[in-house]
């Protein structure tokens, strides 16, 4: 398509040239004539100074005895002729006609522009290259160099699993008869699974690093098009390429564009969509095989995707790609740190267990806002507190110490995040309190945040009941400081986290005894209007499950009540250090509730001030858990 269209340009321009060449050629050699006037002409005529004379329409160009040529303009009614014979003076006749070819090119001009002005704006529509106004059906998939920038496996942590089966195919690819010797097959397809964020890309720009063969990359949205059978199409150019490439790897990126369920939407076989994906079964694994061209593709949807899609043959193997665990962050922080001078007190390790459910990009994200805090304050390497501050923004959000806040609510902030970490402490299977702030962040005007010891891989019955305990125990604290008639709206956030931990021990864990060991997710979400799927549930059914989560929420918030009463003094010391201090980290807390300065006697520097402490360490659980940083988020009140 590119020579094409440089074809075309070419003769395009090539036309112009001729039709302007034509339409001034006959003004080119009046150009280099001196004009005189008529009269003049017509003396040197009379006294025999003309030697040759030419007549092209009303302009006569002639030249004189002195060599030079001279023009002039003779008027209508002017006969010249008998003149210049009487004078024996020889004459020269241009035919006032234009040839046929110049004729033509001059009508064809306009058609030609008009083509030209159209292939443009067609091309540019199509965003150019192979997807032009004559290329609608041919493939985007774009062969990745070098020039990308190469990634290795040696540049993707915390995955080992994940590695070891793309680095066979690699294996395959540069030894293959290592398995054919055996009767192995090289895999037609792997299919990388995964949250958004764990490195699927990363994963595929590593194996074309790798693997030393042409590396084709595309989304699964550029077989999608308006026209019906272009996608159909692209996908047939596609591997046509990579034919003529193999053996080679083509990676499709976000590939549940294109691979939903069949029967689905709204057009049956005629939709544009699953003529593509009926187009890609095909080529995939169809009458013909397709030796030698390996399909990676990516989704974090694999619920959506056809069965035809993932079954064996053509996707051989669905990989996991998970969010890393504590040993997973800790390499994934080490790659990241490459290229970040790292001060002498900073521990990977200790920022991986302080970063729960993060993924690979999270904790690029993190290691890149640590740099950018380093250096908005002038440091020649990045430090622990960098690292510390850079969590809290990722994980609470920025600061908002320009909000002003009366004295009054912030007394009612502190002694509501005082009773969430309170509470907290109390429950041994509640995770170990890291920090707890009255300053703004993001959306909330406190913030209690737990932190686990090790990954978590399940919940059990007592620990989620602890949980809600923590959750519902800021509005405990409020109604036990100012009563139940001066509540506000603050605990809206912990009362929704708290439904939703709760129905899911209902209606999906099996832990009411009442409710008993049945899903009843979708069927709930139907009668909520919020599915169209599910199944018919009796309405007593569904009012149990009502019952059976208030009972829930009501006996956790009835158990932080009764902890808080008991250790009103601790929450008393907590909330008035929180006042003076604003932010306590998991060991401050502790030194406060028993009615000492949040510093330690042999630590140096006094006083800690806000957050120029920083400390990643919580306090120590007896039987340390797991869980996501959201216990004791505050919404901002409403007018």
């Amino acid at each position: 398509m590119g020579n094409a269209r440089n074809f075309a340009f070419w003769l395009v321009l090539f036309l112009l040239i001729m039709a302007l060449f034509s339409l001034f050629n006959g003004s080119g050699n009046t150009l280099q004539s001196k004009a005189i006037p008529y009269s003049e002409f017509v003396e040197a005529v009379e006294d025999g100074e003309v030697s040759e004379v030419t007549l092209d329409g009303e302009n006569v160009r002639f030249r004189g005895e002195d060599g030079n040529n001279y023009s002039t303009i003779k008027p209508e009614d002017a006969e010249i002729t008998a003149l210049l014979l009487e004078q024996d003076i020889p004459i020269k006749a241009e035919s006032q006609e234009q040839s046929g070819f110049q004729t033509f090119l001059i009508s064809l001009l306009p058609f030609v522009l008009l083509i030209g002005v159209w292939i443009y704006f067609m091309n540019r529509m199509q965003g150019g290259g192979k997807g032009g106004a004559m290329g609608f059906g041919k493939s985007k998939a774009k062969m990745l160099t070098e020039k990308h920038g190469r990634v290795t496996f040696d540049d993707v942590a915390g995955i080992d699993e994940a590695k070891e089966e793309l680095e066979e195919i690699v294996e395959f690819l540069r030894n293959p008869q290592k398995f054919s010797r055996l009767g192995g097959k090289i895999p037609k397809g792997a299919l990388l699974v995964g949250p958004p964020g764990t490195g699927k890309t990363l994963l595929a720009r590593a194996i074309a690093g790798e693997a030393g063969v042409p590396f084709f990359t595309i989304s699964g949205s550029d077989f999608v098009e308006m026209f019906v059978g272009v996608g159909a199409s692209r996908v047939r150019d596609m591997f046509e390429q990579a034919k003529k490439n193999a053996p080679c790897i083509v990676f499709i990126d976000e590939i549940d564009a294109v691979g939903r369920h069949r029967g689905a939407g709204y057009g049956g076989g005629n939709d544009e969509r699953e003529q593509t994906l009926n187009q890609l079964l095909v080529e995939m694994d169809g009458f013909e095989a397709n030796e030698g061209v390996i399909i990676v593709a990516a989704t974090n949807r694999k619920d959506v995707l056809d069965p035809a899609l993932l079954r064996p043959g053509r996707f051989d193997r669905q990989v996991t790609v998970p969010n890393p665990d504590i040993k997973g962050r800790e390499k994934i922080l080490g790659v990241h740190a490459r290229k970040t001078p790292l001060g002498p007190d900073v521990d990977l390790r200790i920022i991986a267990r302080g970063t729960p459910g993060f993924s690979g990009a999270d904790l690029a994200n993190l290691v890149n806002e640590a740099a950018l805090m380093a250096a908005r304050v002038g440091r020649r390497f990045v430090s622990m507190v960098d690292f510390e501050q850079a969590k809290d923004k990722v994980m609470m959000g920025a600061e908002r110490r320009s909000m002003v806040l009366t004295p009054e609510q912030k007394e009612k902030t502190a002694y509501h995040e005082a009773g969430h970490a309170i509470v907290g402490l109390a429950l041994p299977q509640c995770d170990p309190v890291y920090k707890a702030t009255i300053i703004p962040r993001g959306g909330a005007l406190g913030m209690v945040v737990s932190l686990p010891e090790i990954d978590r891989l399940n919940w059990h019955k007592s620990e989620c009941e602890e949980k809600l305990a923590m959750t519902m125990a800021g509005k405990a604290a409020e109604i036990i400081k100012y009563g139940p008639d001066a509540v506000s709206n603050g605990p809206a956030g912990d009362i929704q986290q708290a439904s939703s931990l709760a129905r899911a021990m209902v209606l999906r864990w099996g832990m009411s005894d009442k409710v008993g060991n049945v899903d009843y997710e979708q069927a709930h979400e139907g009668y909520m209007g919020n599915s169209a799927g599910g199944f018919s549930i009796s309405a007593h059914t569904k009012e149990l499950i009502e019952d059976e989560v208030k009972r829930l929420i009501d006996e956790a918030y009835q158990r932080a009540y009764d902890i808080l009463i008991e250790k009103q003094d601790e929450w008393e010391r907590l909330a008035q250090g929180l006042l003076e201090y604003e932010t306590l980290t998991g060991e401050e807390i502790e030194r406060v509730i028993n009615g000492n300065p949040p510093e330690a006697d042999d630590d140096q520097g006094g006083t800690p001030q806000k957050d120029d402490k920083p400390s990643l360490t919580a306090i120590p659980k007896t039987k340390p858990k797991s869980t996501p940083p959201e216990g004791g988020m505050e919404p901002e009140p409403t007018a």
